[in-house]
């Protein structure tokens, strides 16, 4: 009887915030993990997640063709996560998210390895956010590549170790003050688990080959309700301070370099333009978690579960536990 444990996937970014679950999923169906990340003595994190041996850290690098081979020998899949939100260094959107996209994909062609790509809603090959423009331009370099490819594009990721939901509690702690950029901008907040689950399910051959899935939670929001939510969540009461655009870019044009929490660029503002939600058409065609069977999380349910160490009191009683 053939078994998952027979199955070796490699996941290149398996270390990140996504990653770190798909590994756990990927964990639970037996499957064989090889971890590929740019610094694996920072991936010790992973060995827990599985049995002894079923997860292994490589050392690989998007922009050295040769290691992404290496980490890919072998294996009967690959996913590719990496992606970054701000440009920094050599990590510049173009290079790691189409350019790497590219990389690995090629590789797996060479293999004849089935590919799960994880891109986000909102890529776009017309965006005026060159972060979309480079996740359109990865999407397009994988199917060219790998025809029967899956493409998993969820909206906005929240999860314990976000950098999103987290960010705003933080800000909340030390700030009188919120400043909103795009407040009437809906989202569709979609949990980490879920976006783990339907990875999963695409290793499993569940999805349709060379199709787009967009990932989205269940309900939509606009930014100042998950603001909001937020805030409730951490029992906390501050001023939104709603900003134009216009200003907001402004703002952001001197934010790029600050530091941690107060990071803003002009590519996040320019992202912030437009709604980033589940599509229509992918809903009519069954390209959505509801049709992989996937009953998404909320954020209501979801966040108190562990945003509750930014309370001010310290103390919270954590629901679903």
């Amino acid at each position: 009887m053939h078994s998952n444990i027979d199955t070796l996937v490699t996941v290149f970014g398996g270390s990140g915030f996504i990653g770190r679950h798909v590994v756990s999923a990927l964990a639970r169906r037996d499957y064989r993990i090889r971890v590929a990340v740019r610094r694996p003595e920072l991936a010790g994190h992973l060995q827990p997640l599985g049995r002894v041996g079923q997860i292994h850290a490589v050392q690989a690098n998007l922009r050295y063709p040769d290691s992404i081979q290496a980490a890919m020998r072998d294996a009967h899949l690959v996913i590719n996560l990496v992606g970054i939100l701000a440009e920094g260094g050599a990590q510049r959107f173009d290079a790691v998210q189409a350019g790497g996209a590219a990389a690995v994909a090629k590789a797996a062609a060479a293999i004849g390895a089935r590919m799960v790509h994880v891109s986000a809603i909102g890529a776009d090959a017309n965006s005026p956010s060159r972060y979309a423009r480079s996740k359109a331009a990865g999407e397009q370099a994988v199917l060219a590549a790998v025809p029967h490819a899956t493409i998993l594009r969820p909206s906005v990721v929240f999860g314990p170790e976000d950098q999103f939901t987290n960010r705003f509690a933080a800000l909340a702690r030390i700030s009188p003050v919120l400043p909103l950029v795009g407040a009437d901008t809906k989202l569709q907040p979609v949990y980490v688990g879920d976006v783990a689950a339907a990875v999963a399910e695409a290793v499993d051959g569940r999805t349709k080959p060379g199709a787009t899935y967009e990932l989205g939670g269940p309900e939509q929001m606009t930014m100042r309700e998950i603001i909001q939510l937020i805030l409730e969540t951490v029992d906390r009461k501050r001023l939104l301070l709603p900003l134009p655009f216009g200003l907001a870019s402004l703002q952001a044009a001197l934010l790029q370099f600050a530091p941690g929490d107060f990071k803003l660029t002009p590519d996040q503002v320019a992202l912030l333009k437009v709604d980033n939600v589940v599509s229509d058409a992918a809903k009519s065609a069954g390209l959505t978690l509801q049709g992989l069977g996937i009953t998404p999380d909320s954020m209501e349910a979801i966040v108190p579960s562990y945003l509750w160490r930014f309370r001010a009191t310290g103390q919270f009683a954590r629901k679903n536990a």
